[in-house]
């Protein structure tokens, strides 16, 4: 494991959040445009608190995922600026919590926080852990030309391309029928 588990989970909501988008959904489609999507993929992950599930708060958790996508791509010391307006911006006071079925884990935000609001901020302390263990360049975006979406590399050796197995079946048919083409090969 590279990083403590509530980071792993921190960075698996992330990736899913900034994977809703158009160019990196399955779907091709927006998959985070209605009350119903927001519902469903915060139902994929642990959630406590506060959640509205209206349009204000729809809105709020886009502008969010663009905040994420925004900083995933940053240089590491770019990234601190970022992830430290969001912790102000948040008010983010850490603390110690347990709840449902979960055991001692952190929160940094009063649970009636809107939802937008405490995203960004239990996002920002994951990637702090990310930052201090200068493991930023495990943040990244798809190596398929067609695809946008982003994974965090938490293989062994740091070597993944890809962030599905999809997009990489994808990127490697299309370098083996290139090989054939210049190979004389129909």
């Amino acid at each position: 494991m590279l990083f403590a588990p509530d980071t792993e989970e921190a960075l698996d909501f992330i990736v899913a959040l900034m994977n809703t988008e158009a160019g990196a959904s399955r779907s091709g489609d927006d998959e985070l445009s209605t009350i119903a999507q927001l519902r469903a993929l915060i139902g994929r992950f642990t959630y406590s608190g506060r959640i509205d599930y209206d349009e204000a708060e729809l809105r709020a958790v886009r502008q969010t995922r663009d905040l994420l996508r925004e900083v995933w791509t940053l240089e590491r010391d770019a990234a601190v600026e970022v992830v430290n307006r969001m912790l102000r911006e948040g008010r983010a006071l850490p603390y110690l919590a347990r709840h449902d079925d979960l055991d001692w884990h952190l929160h940094a935000t009063d649970p009636d926080a809107p939802l937008a609001v405490r995203m960004r901020v239990e996002a920002a302390l994951a990637l702090i852990d990310v930052i201090r263990m200068d493991e930023t360049g495990r943040l990244r975006v798809c190596g398929a030309t067609d695809c946008t979406g982003v994974f965090a590399d938490l293989s062994k050796n740091g070597s993944k391309r890809f962030c599905s197995v999809r997009c990489g079946n994808r990127m490697n048919m299309i370098a083996h029928r290139s090989r054939k083409h210049l190979n004389g090969n129909p």
